[in-house]
């Protein structure tokens, strides 16, 4: 949850008394006006949120809700009716998951709540969740622990206290395959899962065009590194700027662009589909590690399948030289004039290959680093926050890619052979064996190093986008 805050301060004993809250009240105002100047600011409570471990745009919103008068600041009366207003949702929420009436939450109730609203968690998750509220080790949650956890988060039912529970994220980075997430059936039906698959794919848009250098790069070594040995990074790049000007290192991205979306959606609704076979008659739970896996590696290899001709253009666009095609569709037309369907098609054979290794590993080295992060560094914590997950998910996706990076030289090969002159049409094992007696090994891996340097701004590349497109949208996870 990435919110291990300090229980807050003032007294916590019952709170039902008027008095008592508002000493309270006093005392936490008190604390974030900084200045003493009788009103809290943005910037004063964004300082206190911070201590409190709420970092992600609470201020903003609590001083957008509260501010009644309109004038940017929260005055005491402010603050404290939106306190009270807050706590008495809170408490409605309480209630609504102490199913029992004994004052008290405890791991089976959370399951409980859970489960009513279309997501399935194992118990284990489940003592994360409570972990991250219990602040006297009982194990269960009282009153008090979970109004001063929830004080200053602006979550105004149970319904956004369960997607702040579960929610966590994937970016693209432009590699075959990102397993999708849960949705609950409330989520598909407000429209928030399109919205949230149209940010990802501006996110990878931009992120793509960032690192379109370094992508065409990676491409024109898998391609034209072996023809000379000394061809390496500088001289890879400087040769490209030399041929056709600082806009040839984007060449290609416009097609590559373009297919984000499709893509996306198709797997998505291939995710879906799939997912409900492999349910069968089991209805309302999520999957497991290992089944996710399947549906997603499936959902990968049929979006791969309707898209692949666009991955050949991409590449033959990127490798081509200054004035060779016209445009995408001049590209198209030529290569089907010349060398037939089915050369939209080649490499496919180590493209789809290359999906298994690539998202099995990527899966279970994401899954296995952040586990392994919350059990050693976050065990009062349901979410180790983003940082972890941005670094796991570079970890992870780096070993995936030398997993499956060799399909990937082999697929880029064939894609481009009809390109390179005096060069015969090899299949996916001839490829291999010229590679291997050529080059050796290290072949194998040629054009690996522009690739894993894309990597990191990338994904914060993605991150940003996808945090302010999520804010445009409107997904806020509200009902």
């Amino acid at each position: 949850m990435g919110q291990d805050e300090e229980r807050t301060c003032g007294p916590t004993g019952g709170g039902n008394d008027t008095g008592d809250r508002e000493r309270r009240y006093e005392e936490l105002f008190e604390q974030l006006d900084l200045n003493k100047d009788g009103r809290v600011d943005v910037s004063e409570l964004r300082i206190g949120l911070k201590a409190r471990g709420l970092v992600r745009g609470e201020a903003e919103e609590i001083v957008l809700e509260s501010d009644t008068n309109q004038d940017g600041l929260l005055d005491f009366q402010e603050f404290s009716q939106y306190l009270r207003d807050h706590e008495r949702r809170l408490r409605l929420m309480f209630h609504s998951l102490d199913r029992n009436n004994d004052g008290r939450i405890d791991v089976g109730e959370i399951q409980h709540s859970l489960r009513q609203l279309g997501v399935e968690v194992s118990t284990e998750q489940a003592s994360r969740i409570l972990q991250s509220m219990d602040k006297d080790g009982t194990l269960t949650i009282d009153w008090n622990e979970w109004r001063d956890h929830f004080l200053f988060n602006p979550l105004h039912n149970m319904e956004e206290i369960v997607h702040h529970w579960k929610h966590s994220h994937m970016f693209d980075i432009g590699e075959q395959l990102t397993v999708p997430d849960e949705f609950s059936e409330k989520e598909r039906r407000s429209g928030l899962v399109w919205r949230q698959l149209m940010a990802g794919a501006m996110a990878g848009a931009v992120s793509r065009t960032g690192t379109a250098p370094l992508d065409r790069l990676k491409v024109f070594l898998q391609v034209h590194g072996s023809k000379s040995g000394r061809t390496n990074l500088w001289s890879g790049l400087r040769g490209m700027v030399q041929e056709g000007g600082v806009r040839s290192l984007w060449r290609g991205n416009g097609i590559n662009v373009l297919k984000i979306a499709p893509e996306s959606a198709i797997k998505f609704m291939a995710y879906e589909q799939i997912k409900w076979l492999i349910r069968g008659s089991k209805e309302g739970g999520s999957l497991r590690v290992q089944e996710r896996f399947i549906a997603g590696s499936l959902a990968g290899a049929i979006a791969q399948t309707l898209i692949y001709p666009m991955e050949v253009l991409k590449t033959r666009l990127t490798i081509r030289r200054t004035g060779q095609y016209s445009g995408v569709a001049d590209c198209a037309r030529r290569i089907l004039r010349t060398e037939g369907v089915r050369a939209f098609y080649r490499g496919y054979l180590p493209n789809t290959l290359g999906i298994i290794p690539y998202a099995g590993i990527d899966l279970a080295v994401y899954e296995t680093l952040k586990n392994a992060w919350l059990q050693t560094y976050c065990v009062s914590s349901a979410d180790p926050g983003v940082l972890v997950l941005l670094g796991c998910g570079t970890v992870s996706s780096t070993c995936g890619q030398l997993a499956s990076y060799p399909l990937a030289l082999i697929r880029t090969r064939m894609q481009a052979q009809a390109v390179t002159e005096a060069t015969p049409r090899l299949s996916m094992l001839g490829q291999f064996k010229q590679i291997i007696s050529q080059e050796g090994v290290p072949g194998l891996y040629r054009g690996i190093t522009p690739n894993f340097l894309k990597v990191i701004p990338a994904v914060s590349i993605s991150y940003v986008v996808y945090e302010h497109m999520k804010k445009i949208l409107g997904v806020k996870y509200k009902t």
